[in-house]
């Protein structure tokens, strides 16, 4: 009877915690499965040869795409919960561009924009162990994809739009699951697909984002949720014509994260 009594506690303990993992605030994982392996499959073809062979030293066999989901994978585990606030950076409405930089310098909470360089310091550290830079690794590029997805540089009072309710083709929806996995969805591509279908950088894109600074990078994030935020209603009906107007926002920021992680990569291993 004590046996049953310890195994039924044990499963209790299980099925609550994925319980809390599935409910936990939708704003500490973005772009979806897909997106952040199109972010990672974009990269890869931007790495230089020395790019290429440090991050296999460190994955293995294990590429950009297949790690990029491993920040939201590792939500079912509690021993992971202190990550939960790295994925995003809440940004108040009405900032200009200095704004925003001196609100980053100031914030002290964990976030998306302050953790970056550190998983960065670990990789570049020749003291760190195999284990520290696999981890550093696969959090790098999922947070670099994270900080690309809009809505994870949107407001801290609707969390990133995840209370911003709307309807996706007749369903229930808000804001933030509509730009993590909703648009990208629709198009109807794989991750791979998608990425060999954008990934077509102007000579222009890549001079710009390769000599902008990661505050750069949050601040062209904010930029496009204030775009987003400016063009919304409450209980919105969003269809054909919110994925015709902002299938091309999608798509750069999509491209810019790889862009970006490619960058950043290449910097660590030049």
């Amino acid at each position: 009877m004590e046996v049953k009594r310890k195994i039924i506690k044990r499963s209790y303990k299980v099925v609550l915690t994925l319980t809390i993992a599935l409910y936990l605030p939708l704003n500490a994982s973005a772009w979806g499965m897909l997106g952040h392996r199109i972010v990672g499959q974009i990269a890869e073809k931007h790495l230089t040869g020395k790019a290429a062979k440090g991050v296999k030293l460190v994955l293995g066999n294990e590429s950009l795409a297949m790690a990029s989901n491993w920040g939201d994978f590792i939500k079912s585990d509690p021993a992971y919960d202190y990550l939960y606030s790295w994925h995003f950076v809440n940004l108040p409405a009405g900032l200009d561009k200095q704004g925003i930089f001196d609100l980053l310098d100031t914030e002290k909470e964990a976030n998306v924009y302050n953790k970056i360089p550190e998983m960065i310091s670990i990789l570049k550290n020749k003291q760190s162990t195999p284990d520290q830079k696999k981890l550093a690794m696969r959090l790098l590029i999922h947070l670099v994809g994270d900080l690309n997805q809009p809505m994870h540089t949107g407001r801290k009072e609707d969390l990133g739009g995840n209370r911003a309710s709307v309807l996706w083709f007749g369903e229930k929806s808000n804001l933030h699951r509509v730009w993590d996995e909703s648009l990208i969805a629709y198009q109807q591509l794989s991750y791979t697909e998608y990425a060999n279908a954008i990934n077509f950088p102007t000579d222009s894109q890549l001079n710009t984002w390769k000599s902008s600074s990661l505050k750069d990078f949050v601040y062209g994030s904010y930029q496009a949720s204030n775009r987003i935020y400016a063009n919304i209603k409450p209980d919105e009906r969003l269809s054909y014509k919110y994925n015709f107007d902002f299938v091309d926002l999608l798509n750069e920021q999509l491209l810019k994260g790889g862009i970006c992680l490619a960058n950043i990569l290449n910097d660590i291993y030049k």
